[in-house]
């Protein structure tokens, strides 16, 4: 049997105030093309970005729920910790007839047996709960599946050792830290919840943080046989727009290229740049502009030093270092009391 294994698609989600339903849009399209050519998709948690998703995210669900329906591609789905359980669980039942089954909550669905030409598969679908209380509802889960049975796991988990990301809301409590050893009897384990692409992990279908600018983003396909041994592939997608971390000087990244990408920018310079907005030339998608130096903003940062006594000589020796973070040296000092002094005599004159 060939499964799709995806998840933490966060419908409805923004970066950095930037609506990316286009972009998931785009995305899911290329996941139902790459679906024409497996037996079943898993899909594991994580399918809105919040528990009340925004309208246009649930017209995006409902329509791709649609095309799976008209494909009667078997389709299996789990929520994860950013979604409600209720609002997902809605026509769960009236689904199954087209071969879509929702498992928001534990009670619902603790397999869902498909079958290829070498018998049944045992799917058991584990929404988000809190870690403690998994190792209970794996046991419930595997009562129910004969031996000898191939199985597959669907959790929206935390597994020791996983490698987060920024855009993952961080678990409270006891839901995390999961052991891999618990799906230890299944022969394959699909999860959800950390973005990053990794082992038992298909990662979100796009990037969602800045710190995923790395990312190859993909699906995983796995293949598993009679004996269920099995094997996995990695498919890559490719995004509307990529998110990219740009670093250079503001005279140099302003002739660059065009891009459409959503991109954050790291500026190097040694003074402030205030004409950030003259970047869109090249970058007319950014999101963020940051600084690496060590200068600062004075007017995001004003001194509170300054005292009534204080000469202009001084007042400007403090404004200097609380933008530079460096004292005014004697030279610098002499200079500006030199101007100081050409300005004083044009005013006399």
């Amino acid at each position: 049997m060939k499964l799709l294994h995806t998840a933490d698609w966060h419908l409805g989600k923004t970066l950095k105030g930037q609506n990316l339903i286009e972009d998931q849009k785009i995305i899911l399209d290329q996941i139902l093309e790459i679906a024409k050519d497996v037996d079943a998709i898993l899909i594991c948690g994580d399918i809105y970005d919040r528990a009340v998703p925004p309208v246009d995210a649930v017209e995006l669900f409902n329509e791709t729920l649609t095309k799976l329906a008209e494909k009667n591609l078997p389709t299996l789905i789990i929520a994860g910790n950013h979604d409600s359980a209720t609002r997902l669980n809605f026509g769960n039942k009236i689904f199954e007839r087209q071969n879509i089954f929702i498992a928001a909550k534990i009670s619902d669905k603790p397999n869902v047996v498909l079958e290829d030409n070498f018998g049944e598969i045992y799917f058991s679908m584990i929404p988000f709960v809190d870690s403690e209380k998994i190792p209970a509802i794996i046991s419930s889960a595997r009562a129910k599946i004969p031996n000898g049975k191939r199985s597959v796991a669907l959790a929206h988990v935390f597994l020791t050792g996983g490698i987060e990301s920024e855009s993952e809301r961080k678990f409270v409590g006891g839901a995390e830290n999961v052991s891999a050893d618990i799906f230890s009897d299944y022969n394959y384990v699909a999860l959800g919840h950390l973005h990053s692409p990794q082992k038992f992990y298909s990662g979100s279908p796009l990037k969602y943080s800045f710190d995923e600018a790395n990312h190859k983003k993909s699906v995983t396909i796995v293949d598993i046989d009679g004996a269920g041994n099995v094997k996995t592939e990695k498919i890559n997608l490719k995004p509307l727009h990529d998110v990219i971390v740009v670093e250079g000087k503001f005279n140099e990244l302003i002739r660059r290229p065009k891009t459409e990408d959503y991109a954050q920018i790291i500026l190097t310079d040694d003074v402030y740049i205030y004409e950030t907005e003259l970047l869109r030339n090249s970058f007319p998608n950014f999101l963020e502009v940051k600084r690496k130096n060590h200068l600062k903003s004075y007017d995001d940062n004003p001194t509170n030093n300054f005292r009534k006594e204080d000469s202009i000589s001084e007042q400007f020796a403090k404004f200097f270092e609380s933008v530079t973070t460096e004292p005014l040296n004697n030279d610098e000092l002499a200079a500006f009391e030199e101007i100081l002094k050409e300005i004083e005599r044009e005013d006399r004159e």
